[in-house]
């Protein structure tokens, strides 16, 4: 309910977004219907009818409370916090996570995400600003009365009902929303602007307005490639790894985001202006890579921009897309190497063929290669901070990047969430353990 709510408030408030998503289904059809063999393998995992479900959204966060309050509403939902993400590394000034189901039946019945980043206002040299801002933040409150009763009845009844989920969704849907009309005067929406355009939009507006939802594409570069015959601008690079024939990861572009009007009042004057903040995203995912299989894109990520740095204005980016193609040709690109490497996370099923008692007790690999087992890739419900990075700098604006030190603090986060963020690796390494289990098992069920 809620993310079909907030998927249809933000396609009435940004109408190019329901442009998107029809062109992305079309893409995702059109690619489909030309790998018969990929629609049978999503339909046999459970994963096919989510993918029309699939998005993600962003907001960006003020203050510890705001944080915190916000892990209570996601819970009600079955979305928990996992993952931490420095943006500073990138010249962002927050640090977030992402809301999101955890097992497989929640993530197949539906994926709905949101990336929730959390203002770094440490990061901001100039200490009086600095005290404005959390005066400003600490005298807003991002969520309705009504809201607020529903968090603590569902914690109190263990749940809603089915009338309550509504009145719930209905009023945690109005924190979501965009508001016009600046919650500074337009003097201190400059100062905070000049600061960092981010900071601006936090501090500067009643709530956290979404920022932008993501459908789930089969085909980025189909897509990238066809925006422009529908009026829609792409970003001139897609975030992450090159286009390659297994996906590994996250890929994600967007379209420019928009100039919208915004008024500011000052005591008895009210000045027009405009505000730059959201826009449309989509992505492509692939396979969730281990330790080493991470540790290896993050290195050829590294050496690809050592060499040419994608700029926001999209001047170098043929340049750009270039090197990281030849860069990631060291990163294998077939499943069974990735596999046996150790660089991807697989989950593993009974092939049905008859199997003997020595047949139990071997290894995964020499399973899958005697053909008792099949292995299929698990698909990376993440995000990466780079990425994210990128496509915030790329929407906010040529001047947006500053140079912040890197400077994670995950400590600090944890506190203001008021609990512990879920380890990304552990969540697939459990996967792919619970379902070697669950294969063993049926091997020994069909032998005995």
């Amino acid at each position: 309910m809620f993310s079909r709510a907030m998927s249809a408030l933000y396609r009435d408030e940004v109408p190019a977004y329901g442009t998107l998503l029809d062109l992305v289904r079309k893409v995702n059809d059109a690619t489909l219907q030309a790998n018969p063999a990929d629609r049978v393998r999503l339909e046999k995992l459970g994963e096919l009818d989510r993918i029309s479900e699939e998005r993600h959204g962003a907001i960006r966060l003020g203050t510890a409370q705001e944080l915190a309050t916000m892990r209570r509403l996601f819970a009600i939902m079955g979305m928990y916090p996992v993952g931490y993400y420095d943006l500073s590394v990138a010249g962002v000034p927050v640090h977030s996570t992402a809301f999101r189901p955890l097992d497989d039946a929640a993530l197949n019945a539906n994926p709905f995400r949101v990336f929730t980043s959390l203002l770094r206002l440490d990061l901001i040299e100039d200490a009086n600003l600095r005290e404005e801002a959390q005066e400003v933040l600490a005298a807003r409150q991002i969520f309705t009365l009504g809201c607020l009763e529903k968090i603590k009845l569902a914690e109190t009844q263990g749940g809603l009902t089915a009338e309550e989920a509504e009145v719930f969704v209905a009023e945690a849907l109005e924190t979501f929303r965009w508001h016009p009309e600046a919650n500074v005067s337009y003097p201190l929406y400059e100062r905070l602007h000049a600061a960092h355009r981010l900071v601006a939009d936090v501090v500067a507006f009643k709530g956290p307005h979404i920022n932008h939802l993501t459908p789930r594409t089969l085909d980025i570069d189909a897509v990238q490639r066809l925006m422009p015959e529908q009026s829609i601008a792409p970003k001139a690079v897609i975030e992450g790894p090159p286009s390659r024939a297994v996906p590994i990861l996250l890929r994600q572009t967007s379209f420019k985001a928009l100039e919208e009007p915004v008024s500011y009042s000052d005591g008895t004057i009210t000045i027009a202006g405009s505000h730059t903040a959201r826009f449309g995203e989509i992505e492509q995912r692939g396979i969730a890579l281990t330790p080493k299989g991470q540790a290896l894109y993050d290195k050829l990520l590294s050496q690809t921009r050592e060499i040419v740095r994608p700029a926001a204005d999209g001047s170098n980016a043929a340049e750009y897309m270039k090197t990281l193609a030849r860069i990631f040709e060291e990163f294998p690109d077939d499943f069974e190497t990735i596999r046996t490497q150790g660089l991807g996370y697989f989950r593993y099923s009974a092939t049905g063929k008859a199997s003997s008692d020595a047949d139990l007790t071997l290894p995964p690999s020499e399973l899958v290669a005697r053909g008792l087992l099949r292995a299929d890739p698990i698909i990376y419900e993440d995000f990466l901070p780079v990425s994210a990075a990128g496509i915030f700098q790329s929407n906010l604006g040529d001047d947006a990047a500053h140079a912040f030190v890197a400077n994670p603090n995950r400590d600090r986060f944890e506190a203001d969430l008021g609990a512990p963020v879920v380890e990304l690796h552990q969540r697939y390494a459990e996967a792919e353990a619970a379902s070697i289990a669950r294969a063993r098992s049926v091997l020994g069920r069909a032998h005995a």
